[in-house]
């Protein structure tokens, strides 16, 4: 029997397992989307968000850091580099619909081609994603989309590395958030059968890079350590770039985030 064969014999037996009682394999998945038990300190010019839930985004105001920073209150300061609140991805319509935000379910061929095959199944309205009157760019797990800005992936893995004026980048090609209806999943109960819904939202393809999600057996996240630089949509830049995603209990999803603002 060769890897591949193995491999996917595995999967239907777990597919099979929980066909039968599908409520049994409730954290089958912990080692995979866990979550955080320990803390972590932040240096200075980090952030570190706990994005481990499925149900949630959390909002970054790098504008509201400078200002802390810059005010030298630095109790404040570290609470805004560590407690982020939760805005919760609506499940419900509870007003008019705009005829795209909501729940779209696909189904994923896991056991055969990959994720990258898949075949949309339905679409349930739901609100719009809530979000905070000022905000820079917001994560929800290996997903990121920005407030109106753009991204470019540099060829820098250091912050050190960068030129010292982001007036370097100025004549290079940035990326806007874009739609999507298959990358935000926001619920596991039916992934062992290939089905999972996703949030429609638009987000940044390019900063979402920074960590690749791959569903292999395991399931394994790859990080990519390139600064990005973000340009907000007032026409400032910073550089962000993703330090690790693992919490010292290798937790995954618990993000540690390098940032330079303004830049």
């Amino acid at each position: 029997m060769n890897i591949r064969t193995f491999c996917h014999a595995m999967w239907a037996s777990l597919v099979g397992i929980c066909a039968i009682g599908l409520t049994s394999c409730t954290g089958i998945f912990d080692d995979i989307y866990d979550q955080p038990q320990n803390e972590l300190t932040p240096a200075k010019g980090q952030l570190i968000v706990d994005a481990t839930s499925w149900a949630n985004w959390y909002y970054i105001d790098l504008k509201h850091l400078q200002q802390l920073t810059e005010a030298g209150d630095d109790e404040a300061l570290l609470k805004a580099q560590t407690e982020h609140e939760a805005w919760p991805i609506p499940m419900t319509l509870t007003g008019e619909g705009d005829g795209h935000s909501g729940q779209y379910l696909y189904w994923f061929d896991v056991l055969g081609e990959g994720i990258d095959h898949n075949e949309f199944r339905s679409y349930t309205p739901c609100d719009a994603q809530p979000e905070p009157a000022e905000w820079t760019f917001a994560v929800h797990r290996n997903n990121v989309r920005t407030n109106g800005g753009a991204v470019l992936k540099t060829q820098y893995t250091s912050m050190d590395q960068l030129p010292q004026s982001s007036e370097a980048f100025k004549n290079e090609t940035f990326v806007e958030d874009e739609w999507s209806e298959k990358e935000v999943w926001d619920n596991q109960d039916q992934m062992l059968l290939g089905l999972v819904p996703s949030q429609g939202i638009n987000i940044n393809t390019v900063l979402s890079s920074w960590l690749e999600f791959k569903f292999n057996i395991p399931p394994d996240y790859i990080p990519d350590s390139h600064v990005f630089i973000l340009r907000l949509k007032d026409g400032t830049y910073a550089a962000l770039q993703l330090a690790d995603y693992l919490s010292p209990a290798g937790k995954k999803c618990w993000l540690t985030i390098n940032y330079k603002y303004p830049y």
